[in-house]
């Protein structure tokens, strides 16, 4: 009887390669799955779902993203400060202070909840202009968020 193996990627064994993305004009919630999934690794027939198997991302022109319908003055961000009650700003608000965590939480929410996935988003670079100090490592430039 012949059995079949799964293969397992073990820790350190796969080379993650970078990627450069573009984020003018594009949708925040589609750009955002698509880069969780690379960042999960999804994309790599070795995705092995308790091994961070997913390659390095650098966004840049985060502060040109878009949102569909009235999300700019409808849609808050809010967060708990320790005193009684909770902050909370509109997404317009949020673009003129920092573009680039928009999509950066975005992109953690779509992550898993645990270690491994603050792992993987530490491997998301965002980037408000299109200056980014990763031409070392020389990123691939791919089309993400797109129909």
């Amino acid at each position: 009887m012949v059995t079949t193996k799964s293969y397992m990627a073990k820790p350190g064994e796969l080379t993650p390669k970078w990627w450069h993305v573009d984020a003018t004009d594009k949708i925040v919630g589609r750009l955002a799955s698509d880069i969780a999934v690379i960042l999960m690794g999804k994309h790599r027939p070795t995705y092995t779902p308790h091994v961070d198997t997913g390659d390095f991302i650098v966004v840049t022109n985060a502060e040109k993203v878009q949102f569909t319908g009235k999300k700019w003055s409808q849609k808050k961000y809010t967060w708990y400060t320790g005193w009684p009650g909770q902050r909370s700003e509109t997404a317009e608000k949020r673009l003129e202070k920092k573009p680039e965590e928009i999509l950066r939480e975005a992109v953690r929410r779509m992550l898993p909840k645990n270690r491994l996935g603050r792992q993987m988003l530490d491997k998301l670079k965002v980037y408000a202009g299109t200056e980014h100090p990763h031409q070392a490592q020389q990123p691939e430039s791919r089309e993400l968020g797109c129909k």
